[in-house]
């Protein structure tokens, strides 16, 4: 039974997946700005020579014509040759994935460690003023603007304070021989400690703009539900047998609490990796999020194709780690 879910989701990702790419493509293809002319700037080139670049890239072909090569190449793994970078698409976009996975990692961490502790503490202590002072927190959290709060811990710390880079993901005078393409592992792999601290220095300010947002909704979403929880009766019974407040905290309270924290923190980890596109921006960041702007402006179809499919492709598959994880945290949970 199990096993028939298993695939039952998996073939729920055919008509997402398709979905997406018509959308994608559909606002790709109406958006003012011809890639030829973009690619070919003032270089006074001739009508032929505009003709033959874009039999080259395939535009010369009708809209439809062009979107159905796309899935049937995309079916076989081939997602076309970049307009922009004239190399295959996914050698451009698996040399950008490492950087951006790395950041989100960092964020989901950095989130997980303060929501948990402080949604339990406001659950345990509710109306005290450490509640009152994590709601205020978490709501100016959840309203503040990405970009600026991005902008405002580059003015405090890069700029004024002088502690940490202001952008890059590594300084310029380290290098590290890529092994896994994730700079801090690699960087331990190569027995280099001053490159790992070099590279989390400059992780530190990308990833709290990503992480702390999130923590906020995190945070509300654990006291919600831890308060939800103590009210239930397994909860007194085991007050009434003398457990130690400890042991109902973690051992039965928390353990059904962090369901629904699940379930937020794995749609907003896809959103990190869709979000992430005006921090990367902000903080220099070479990440996928920066790489489809970048493609956007330059009417690269093929990479910003496969990068909001990719997008769509892990959102899912995060849903449903979430959806399996349930099965951990709590057995009477089935798919």
């Amino acid at each position: 039974m199990k096993f028939e879910k298993l695939v039952e989701r998996c073939l729920h990702l055919i008509p997402v997946l398709l979905g997406v790419s018509v959308i994608v493509f559909v606002m790709m293809s109406t958006t003012p700005g011809d890639p030829v002319k973009i690619m070919l700037g003032d270089q006074n080139a001739s009508p032929a020579q505009e003709a033959a670049l874009r039999h080259d890239m395939g535009l010369d072909l009708p809209p439809l014509e062009r979107f159905g090569h796309f899935l049937l190449n995309s079916a076989r793994g081939d997602f076309g040759l970049s307009y922009f970078h004239r190399r295959p698409v996914i050698d451009v976009i698996t040399e950008r994935l490492p950087a951006t996975i790395e950041l989100t990692l960092a964020a989901l961490l950095i989130a997980l460690a303060v929501a948990i502790p402080l949604g339990v503490l406001a659950a345990v202590k509710r109306n005290s003023l450490l509640d009152k002072a994590a709601t205020v927190a978490s709501l100016l959290g959840v309203s503040l603007p990405g970009f600026w709060f991005g902008i405002l811990l580059l003015i405090v710390f890069a700029v004024r304070l002088h502690v940490l880079p202001i952008s890059g993901r590594i300084g310029f005078d380290v290098s590290v021989p890529p092994v896994t393409r994730f700079l801090l592992i690699d960087s331990l792999l190569a027995g280099n400690l001053p490159a790992f601290w070099n590279a989390l220095r400059h992780l530190l300010l990308p990833a709290l703009t990503l992480g702390l947002p999130m923590a906020a909704i995190l945070m509300r979403v654990t006291r919600t539900a831890m308060l939800d929880v103590m009210r239930q009766d397994y909860i007194t019974f085991a007050e009434i047998k003398g457990l130690s407040r400890r042991r109902i905290l973690f051992r039965h309270a928390l353990k059904n609490a962090l369901i629904p924290t699940l379930t937020v923190a794995a749609m907003e980890t896809g959103s990190l990796l869709g979000g992430n596109m005006i921090v990367e921006t902000v903080f220099g960041w070479p990440g996928l999020g920066r790489l489809v702007v970048e493609s956007i402006y330059v009417r690269d179809y093929p990479v910003v194709q496969t990068a909001v499919l990719l997008y769509a492709l892990i959102y899912v598959l995060l849903n449903f780690i979430a959806d399996l994880l349930y099965t951990i945290v709590n057995p009477k949970v089935q798919l």
